[in-house]
């Protein structure tokens, strides 16, 4: 039987604990993807694309012709063609000695002489070189996330792959943990941009769970259950016989029997198995460690006013639960995250420890959790 785990008598301060994973963490290596699997993912440095349209071409379908000539036409004075134009389909590259495309109705050609009834202005009906994609326009931006508008940008330009970055996560499940709580953590994760592999320990014991941290092919260890004070729980005891343990009880609430450490380098956060609880700790460490193996930017905020106050336990930073109503935060719960909170919720914020919480119309910077 593994030994009890116990927590330490003092929790380690979520900052604190956030610094110390944090360390040593840099960008994973950019890697090229076709786009419809960069979608999602944090974009990298690339080159600009070419203009876009590389050249002028024909805003619709009509009569390509160059506007000089058409001063003062109109149905009672039409001008006259000495040779017929040219017809363009929308995208037709302009001829050169043209600048403008008219509609069909706007030539008459019953007769034998062409004749065209309406003055056209240089540039009416035509799209012009790089109007769609100027010259030295990036997209997507590098750190931003990879988006269906970036993605018709990049088709527009006849791209075929965009570089990102795109962490690798290997998540270790326990044995008896919560099979709910695992979907939700990867489905968290690939949301943001990851590459996400499963594991199954063999076993609750520290041998088992030791031989599935395998730190080789991934950026961020999860390990999900066993991080309790039960006679069975044994993630963090393992985590120290391979790897290094940073911190073993954090002043989070949910949360506090999270764990965070490092495998070979590689950061390693252990999850309890409860959802609420490892939902608190991924929201809070895991987001935060992909974001920088990402080299992502800031995460979506929205500063709105609370429609009532916010109590919280000092010396626990406590997670907090929002809906968005009239324009406000409604707060649906504090500390205990049901299930049907989570997932009524618009967005959380972590009321620090040192907090009593907040009053009611205090303006709070929330993350957004629906687009």
């Amino acid at each position: 039987m593994a030994p009890i785990q116990r927590l330490p008598a003092s929790l380690t301060p979520l900052d604190a604990a956030l610094a110390a994973l944090l360390q040593r963490i840099k960008p994973v290596a950019p890697t090229e993807l076709a786009l419809a699997d960069a979608l999602g993912c944090v974009a990298a440095q690339m080159s600009p694309p070419p203009l876009l349209p590389p050249r002028d071409v024909a805003a619709g379908d009509g009569w390509a012709l160059r506007s000089s000539d058409l001063v003062g036409a109109s149905s009672y004075s039409p001008v006259l063609l000495p040779v017929p134009p040219v017809w363009l389909e929308a995208g037709d590259p302009m001829p050169d000695d043209c600048d403008c495309v008219v509609d069909e109705d706007s030539v008459d050609q019953s007769g034998p002489i062409w004749q065209v009834l309406n003055e056209a202005t240089p540039g009416q009906g035509v799209r012009r070189a790089g109007q769609d994609l100027p010259a030295g326009t990036v997209a997507p931006v590098a750190g931003r996330v990879v988006t269906p508008r970036d993605l018709l940008i990049a088709r527009g330009a006849r791209l075929q792959r965009l570089a990102v970055r795109r962490p690798r996560l290997r998540i270790v499940n326990i044995p008896a943990s919560e099979r709910v709580t695992r979907e939700l953590i990867s489905e968290s994760a690939r949301t943001a941009g990851t590459e996400v592999v499963f594991i199954d320990a063999a076993g609750r014991d520290v041998a088992s769970i030791a031989k599935a941290l395998d730190a080789s092919a991934c950026d961020l260890l999860v390990t999900i259950g066993g991080t309790g004070i039960g006679r069975t729980d044994a993630t963090v005891s393992a985590l120290a016989k391979c790897g290094e343990i940073l911190a073993h009880g954090l002043a989070l609430q949910p949360g506090r029997t999270s764990a965070v450490g490092r495998v070979g380098g590689v950061p390693l956060i252990a999850l309890p198995g409860a959802p609420d609880r490892a939902l608190a700790a991924w929201w809070t460490l895991g987001l935060a460690v992909l974001d920088r193996l990402a080299g992502r930017g800031s995460r979506a905020r929205q500063s709105l006013a609370l429609s009532r106050k916010i109590a919280s336990q000092v010396g626990l930073a406590e997670i907090a639960l929002l809906a968005r109503a009239d324009e406000e935060w409604m707060p649906l719960a504090v500390g205990d995250l049901s299930l049907s909170a989570i997932g009524r919720a618009d967005a959380w914020i972590a009321v620090p420890g040192g907090s009593e919480g907040f009053a009611a119309g205090t303006l709070v910077d929330a993350y957004i959790l629906r687009d």
